[in-house]
């Protein structure tokens, strides 16, 4: 196996499928750093699903664009929602699609809203294999310049982050709701090694790998070190049973928020959160308070 590209920053994989994870199993057996290095290739790599039915109704519904990055030169498919002139950004998390906050997209369309979701590089429709961190950062900030400007955004755990950073990087909005978001790129690499079912030690030989790969220490990018830089109101929520992303990944973020609100649920884990009508009822609330 050839290791993964430079310059490539890892998100957290989620929803490993057994095969893959004998797999790790078996070559943790017989060397830890090959282990890793696998491990490594995962990390960057995408599992893509097929459409819910809960987001067919966007998925049909919303106008479509497959549009390229400009720097990046990367691919990412556009869904524009409603055609409200008042515009919310969703951005979904690693291995989502730009319809998995879709139970979200029409409570806020029904209070007269519109959303504008992607496809991230290699989700979804999108074209490729890899994905990485900055491509959803890159994503956000073309999607301002293009779709917006957007009142408020929407982020579910890998998308939540990227979010904290754009907003540190200039990204202008009134609000921000976080969901299942992972603060540090440390605990993301030791949620996946336990997700992997592989030992602790694989995960600090992933962490110092990438460091290396990418060139630099990629806790730069923990959603608590951007969260300093976050000035407007924002929600904070996660499911005290989230297995992919600790809860207190959430508190920590919080803290680090000059104007931060922790909504804790509980029994709903990393994905089913996103369909409760109790927790969107909340977003919104707070949204439009």
């Amino acid at each position: 196996m050839t290791p993964p590209p430079k310059n490539s920053l890892p998100v957290q994989q989620l929803l490993m499928p057994t095969y893959l994870v004998k797999i790790g199993q078996l070559l943790q057996a017989i060397s830890p750093r090959l282990a890793m290095r696998y491990a490594a290739i995962l990390f960057l790599t995408p599992f893509t699903y097929s459409l819910p039915k809960r987001e067919k109704k966007m998925f049909d519904n919303a106008l479509q664009h497959d549009i390229k990055l400009p720097k990046s030169k990367k691919n990412i498919v556009v869904y524009e929602y409603g055609d409200s002139a008042k515009k919310v950004l969703l951005v979904h998390g690693w291995s989502g699609t730009g319809t998995q906050l879709a139970s979200i997209a029409e409570e806020l369309i029904k209070h007269g809203y519109s959303t504008v979701s992607f496809d991230a590089p290699a989700h979804g429709q999108a074209r490729g294999s890899r994905s990485q961190m900055p491509y959803f950062i890159e994503a956000i900030h073309h999607l301002q310049k293009q779709f917006g400007p957007f009142e408020y955004a929407i982020g579910h755990s890998l998308g939540g982050m990227s979010l904290l950073r754009s907003i540190k990087e200039g990204l202008k909005l009134k609000k921000l709701v976080i969901i299942g978001t992972a603060n540090s790129v440390t605990a993301i690499t030791e949620d996946f090694i336990q997700n992997m079912q592989l030992k602790p030690q694989i995960a600090h030989l992933l962490k110092s790998h990438l460091d290396k790969e990418f060139g630099q220490d990629l806790d730069d990018y923990a959603g608590a070190r951007s969260a300093k830089a976050v000035k407007i109101p924002t929600l904070v929520v996660h499911d005290k049973n989230d297995v992919d992303v600790h809860y207190s990944s959430g508190q920590e973020i919080n803290d680090a928020l000059a104007e931060g609100e922790l909504y804790l649920t509980k029994g709903l884990g990393h994905r089913k959160i996103l369909g409760n009508q109790k927790t969107i009822e909340k977003i919104v609330s707070f949204l439009l308070a």
